[in-house]
Order: C-alpha cells, then structure tokens, then sequence
C-alpha cells in the first residue's frame, strides 16, 4: 500500500474530529454531571443513583459493545463499514441524551424506571454511534503519523466539547432555567442535542475509508473472539482504558461536591474575584457572580486549557519515543497532580489551581495516545493473524469505557452518600453534614489516584513500543502491495 495514497486532508481530520466533539457533549455531561443529576435536580437517593448508573452501565458495557462491534465489522455499504452507523444513529442520540436529562413529573418509583429505561437507551445509541466512529480512526489511514495527527485533531475537539460542559454548562443551565436547574438543563441539552447531531453528519460526509480487508481476511465471529481474547496488548488496553474511565468518571462527578462542600468560599471568592471582575470590565463575565459556581468553571478552564496545550506535545513526542512511553509517563506524573489534592485544607484555592492546570498538560499528552493505541492493537492482530477485526478490536475501549464510566459514577454517588450527603432536589437549603467535606476531598484526590496508578503500571505489559510500531506498520505496508 502506498502510504502517499493515505495522506489525509485537513478537512477530513476537521470532519473526523467533530464526530468526537459531537460525542462528548453527551460524554462530559455524563461523566460531570450524572451523578449531580440525580441527585440535586432528578432527586434520586445517592444509593438509588449508584445502583443505576452501576447496572445499566455494566450491561451496557459488557452487552451493547461486543454485539455491535461484531456487527460493524460485518456491515458491507457503498459507503463502508463503519460511517453508516454514524449516519444512521447522529438523530436518535441527540434525542435519547435530551430525554435521558429531562424531569418528568412521575412518582419515585416511575422516576427511578425512567432513569434506568432512558440511561439504557442513552448508552445503547452513544455505543453505537462511538464505537464505529472509533473503528473509524483504524481504516481511514494505514500511516502512523496520519493516525497519530487525527488522534492529535480529535482530542482537541474533545478538549473543546469538555471545555465547554465544565466550564460554561453550570452557569448556562442556571441561567436559562432563571434559577430551575430542571427548566435549565432541559433547555441545554435540547440545543447540545441539535448541534450534536449536525456534527455527526458532517463527519459522515467529510471522511473516508481507505484500508479495506481482502475477501481472504473475513472471519467468523468465533475466531474473531478467539483472536481478541490471545491478543495481550488488547486486553491490557482494556484494563488500562476501564481504570482511566473509572477514574475521569469519579475525578469529573466529584468537583461539584468539593466546590460546594469542601473549598472555603471566602478563600475562592478573593482568589478568582481579580479573573472575574476582568471579565466583569469587559462585560463578557460567562462565570456569574456565585463564587462556587465561576470557581469551579474557572478550575475546570484552567485544566482543560492546559490539557490542549498539552495534547500540541503529544504527537511529536509519540513519532519520536512511541505511544507506549510516552502515555504512560504522562499518566504517571499526571496522577501526582490528582493525588496531591489530600494536602490541600479547604482555604489552599492558590494550590488546587495550580495543580489542576499541571494535572491537565501532563494528562493532555497522553490523552490522544490511548485511542491511537487501540488503533495499533488492530495493526497488531491483522500483523498476527492476517485478519482484520476493527470494530470488535475498538469494542475493548468502549467496553472500558462504559464500564470505567458506570463504576466511577457510581462510586461517586455511593461513596458520597457513606459521608453522609443529603440529597437537595434543587433547593439550596439542605444543610450537609461535616462529614461530607471529608468525603468530597477523598473523591478528588486518593480514591481518583489510585486506578491511574494501577494503569500506569499495567502499561509495563504493553509490548508495542516504538519499535515494534515500526516493524508492523512496514509489514502490513508489504502485505497491502501485494
């Protein structure tokens, strides 16, 4: 195959990225604010929530992800394997993620079969929606730089689309709620759902898919299976992606807990007050004036700002060291960041800062690096078995993903509900116990730390390393000639 053929546009890598942006505008609300949900606007219990977001999220994980991996890899169109199903799923999603975040007014019994029935739904379409669009980043180049500058492309979507949910989203829903935080969401999530959806389509117009199996590579799902489960660096991929989801689910759900029940308000209030009284002078304050809710927009813009600065290293650290070394380097030190949270008492704002936005570059590295890597774990099965499972080789990561994802909700919901916390349903006079506090600051720093540490030393396991990179991508280069 010849590599000049597979060069690709920027317009395409624009196209590609904004199908991930699309994603994570669902993504990010789930992992920031599902459990907040819940439990201050839906009014669940903190258990009941824990118990939703642990069961529905397992089936999915361990049910959706497999079947339509299995599925996409299987599908033959004029337009592909994988770009029909992002075609086909861009409304439905938009929908399913506005109805899984709507306040219908049942008893607690119907609330509680709505959530799971609507959470369920939500996490079926994103399954199969992301997976093929994941598998996606395998087929549309067979060239390791390409691949690594799409990867490059579509974290800093992403980084956009968490930006934008950490950042702006607590403000807008108040805002436009008028002060309902139920109206707020509703009206929020209406409008991710419509420009969500677009984007989709644009991805599904703009890409292409240039590695195409021979008739000779088709398998049978049995040997598919059989292939993944010897595949080692596949299952190591999914341990390391659940451990990280886990994490980013209960670090992401927990800042709302910590900024309203741990950090010293007086403290954040003179910390931010010379950012927001800039923005105040140039009358384009999005924060708003509630010192919790701008300090932790502004805590969550810092990292998220750094985390793309980070991402711009990414690419030419991973050409010339590998992905492996360098995602687990910048894994490791990332997670110090997170883990010196437990030092911080309630009035060190100056410090949390500073340690989110190093948190946030050192992540930013690593961040386009996992999913890059999956591409590779692909590379290396075909390389092994002269057969090419894309999809059900991306399942891997939506499995951990969902997985991690439902586990760190949960966790969030379950842990803060041990300490104690009271769920508010919207009001803001429920006054939390002391103990909650402490629960809040264990949510952000040791309970995060450890499966990224976990992680990092899973990643010792991880057999392809740079060179080995460069002996498959050659191989499988000869193979397509022929």
């Amino acid at each position: 195959m010849d590599n000049n053929a597979q060069k690709i546009s920027v317009i395409e890598k624009v196209g590609y990225s904004l199908g991930d942006l699309a994603a994570n505008l669902v993504f990010q609300t789930l992992v920031t604010y599902l459990a907040y949900f819940y439990t201050d606007i839906y009014g669940l219990k903190a258990e009941d929530a824990s118990v939703i977001t642990l069961v529905v999220g397992l089936i999915a994980g361990f049910g959706f992800n497999p079947v339509i991996g299995a599925l996409a890899d299987r599908t033959r169109t004029k337009y592909g394997k994988f770009r029909p199903w992002i075609l086909f799923t861009a409304i439905p999603l938009g929908v399913a993620a506005l109805f899984a975040f709507s306040t219908p007014d049942f008893s607690y019994k119907g609330k509680m079969i709505y959530a799971a029935a609507t959470y369920t739904l939500l996490l079926l379409l994103y399954s199969a929606n992301n997976l093929p669009y994941s598998a996606l980043s395998g087929v549309i180049t067979g060239d390791m730089k390409e691949r690594n500058s799409i990867s490059s492309y579509r974290f800093v979507a992403v980084m956009f689309a968490q930006f934008f949910v950490q950042v702006f989203m607590l403000p807008i829903i108040f805002s436009a709620g008028n002060g309902d935080k139920a109206v707020g969401i509703e009206s929020v999530m209406t409008w991710l759902a419509i420009i969500g959806s677009v984007m989709l389509l644009i991805t599904f117009f703009t890409t292409k898919e240039r590695v195409i199996p021979k008739p000779e590579q088709e398998s049978s799902l049995k040997a598919d299976l059989k292939d993944l489960f010897q595949n080692k660096p596949w299952v190591i991929t999914l341990c390391v992606t659940t451990l990280i989801f886990i994490t980013l689910a209960m670090k992401g759900g927990s800042y709302v807990y910590y900024f309203n029940n741990y950090v010293d308000e007086t403290a954040l209030a003179n910390f931010i007050s010379p950012i927001t009284s800039f923005f105040n002078s140039i009358g384009m304050n999005f924060f708003g004036e509630d010192p919790r809710s701008a300090g932790f927009g502004l805590f969550n813009a810092g990292g998220i700002i750094m985390m793309i600065v980070g991402i711009t290293f990414s690419k030419r650290f991973a050409d010339r060291f590998g992905k492996r070394d360098v995602f687990m380097t910048s894994l490791f030190i990332a997670t110090v960041f997170v883990f010196v949270f437990i030092f911080y008492p309630p009035k060190a704002v100056g410090m949390m800062f500073l340690s989110q936005v190093l948190h946030g570059f050192f992540y930013g590295i690593g961040t386009p690096l996992l999913w890059a890597m999956i591409a590779d774990v692909a590379d290396y099965s075909e390389w092994k078995n002269n057969r090419r499972a894309t999809a059900i080789i991306f399942s891997a990561m939506m499995v951990g993903l969902k997985v991690g994802l439902s586990i760190g909700s949960s966790l969030v919901a379950l842990i803060i509900g041990k300490y104690g916390y009271i769920s508010t349903e919207g009001t803001q006079d429920v006054i939390q116990p002391e103990t909650v506090s402490a629960g809040a600051k264990m949510l952000v720093s040791i309970f995060p730390s450890i499966p990224f540490f976990l992680a990092c030393g899973l990643l010792f396991f991880y057999k392809i390393d740079k060179k080995l990179e460069v002996q498959i991508e050659h191989d499988l280069a000869e193979r397509r000639k022929k």
